[in-house]
């Protein structure tokens, strides 16, 4: 029973999002349709109902199927930690860190289990949308390339290939991805698409004319330039994020999670270390995978006293690690960067202890117990959000019940729930603070779906999926 494949020319080409778009589609057509990818590299990530975690693109590829995240979606994770060490996460539970030699021993392990995730899914859909990694043409890495060549050797998908035009060589790329895939995967692509073009779409045609008569394959839409802020696939949307926000969010070397930042995306604007904050009306410490490491950093380029004069009569929030690193001290009992104690920025009452590798993952609701600014005017109202964090906090006046941690004035606070903007009541506090009109949550994938709709050949890659079943 073949599914459909997304595959891409490069990274960032829009796989992540036209699953999503796809996804939305077939659920609204009265489909059950599930996403998924074999393997995800990645820093932004989420944690389904029972405490597992995910690639954060399946969660919004999963929302916009209908569907609550299932760790079945994303059955390996692997979070990089500089000096070409990753986190491995194998169905949603950390396993181990390893080199990339290291992990390429375990493809063949990883392998079944993500065909017994794929099958699984598989059996409850009428689709599974399949998100390959990258460039699907690593030629180099063929015999261990699980999320492109593995799966699509497991689930005999229609394999679509789609290119990001805006960076050019568009034709090339996908001629090119074409002819290097290995015999039995080139003769599952079914189509080509086009993605972000900005133009006159008929000066494409003659282009799409000689790639169909070397190829036998057809482009079956032309998707244009969107002009919303869809959700970030990786670390390289990051530059596709706005500047002259008023709210500067600190560009740490190992950032996570930055989408936590989507429901003010307007708003923000990404700091460099060895950057001014002295223009912004508040500063935003996010997520890292590294806390002690990217802590070093921030204090090498002198941003931690930069960030202790801002906080001096503006508003200083912590999210996840960054709660830790406006803490008072970091004790690592050899869990993330050896044995070693380190000074934070001081303006939360607050320490960090690393004593176990174990995460908390779960999925939480509390209520805002302290008057902390932005937020002020919430006290009493509860909140929803999602834990992802090695390490124990202990604070002296947590902001959201036994959670986070607050200066004496409240001026500056932390937490380590992410996704809190995406409570509605939080996103419209930050806009009141910053003097924008908030106009509610928007659901850009919503928007993206019907522009993919009406350019792509839907109906064609519907009938193809189906046509296939049926043989």
């Amino acid at each position: 029973m073949p599914s459909i494949m997304i595959a891409g020319t490069t990274s960032s080409a829009g796989k992540s999002v036209v699953v999503a778009a796809l996804c939305r589609i077939l659920s609204k057509m009265g489909y059950e349709v599930a996403p998924f990818k074999a393997q995800n590299m990645s820093l932004n990530s989420y944690i389904t109902q029972d405490g597992h975690e995910i690639a954060y693109a399946q969660a919004f590829q999963a929302f916009a199927a209908g569907k609550e995240p299932d760790v079945r979606m994303n059955p390996v994770l692997l979070k990089p930690k500089g000096n070409f060490r990753s986190q491995l996460v194998v169905m949603g539970r950390p396993v181990k860190d390893v080199s990339t030699l290291e992990y390429y021993r375990e493809v063949p392990g990883l392998l079944r289990v993500v065909e017994e995730a794929y099958r699984t899914l598989e059996e409850e859909n009428d689709f599974v949308v399949i998100e390959g990694a990258g460039g699907m043409a690593e030629i180099n890495l063929y015999d261990r390339d699980m999320a492109n060549i593995g799966i699509a050797r497991i689930a005999k998908p229609d394999v679509y290939i789609v290119t990001d035009i805006d960076r050019g060589g568009s034709f090339a790329s996908l001629y090119g991805t074409y002819s290097l895939l290995p015999e039995d995967v080139r003769s599952l692509v079914s189509g080509f698409i086009v993605n972000r073009f900005r133009g006159y779409e008929p000066l494409l045609y003659p282009g799409f004319e000689k790639l169909e008569e070397l190829t036998g394959v057809r482009v079956v839409g032309v998707i244009p330039y969107f002009e919303g802020d869809l959700p970030s696939e990786d670390s390289l949307s990051i530059e596709d994020w706005g500047e002259g926000g008023e709210v500067g969010v600190i560009r740490l070397p190992r950032i996570s999670n930055f989408t936590d930042f989507e429901p003010i995306r307007g708003l923000v604007e990404f700091v460099d270390l060895k950057g001014s904050v002295d223009d912004y009306e508040l500063l935003i410490l996010p997520g890292t995978k590294e806390t002690v490491r990217d802590l070093a950093e921030l204090k090498r380029w002198g941003m931690d006293e930069k960030i202790r004069r801002f906080a001096r009569d503006r508003p200083v929030v912590g999210i996840c690690g960054g709660f830790q690193m406006l803490g008072k001290a970091i004790v690592d009992h050899g869990v993330e960067a050896g044995n070693v104690r380190v000074k934070g920025i001081g303006l939360i009452d607050a320490d960090t202890e690393f004593r176990r590798y174990e995460k908390v993952t779960r999925q939480v609701t509390k209520r805002v117990t302290e008057e902390v600014s932005v937020i002020e005017r919430l006290r009493g109202e509860e909140v929803s959000g999602y834990e992802i964090h090695m390490g124990l906090t202990r604070a002296r006046w947590p902001v959201f019940e036994d959670d986070g941690g607050k200066s004496e004035d409240g001026l500056v606070w932390g937490t380590y729930l992410h996704g809190l903007l995406f409570n509605e009541n939080v996103a419209r506090e930050f806009y009141r603070y910053v003097g924008r009109r908030f106009e509610g949550l928007d659901d850009p994938v919503d928007r993206f779906a019907r522009v993919v709709e009406e350019k792509l050949d839907v109906e064609h890659i519907i009938d193809r999926a189906l046509s296939s079943r049926s043989l």
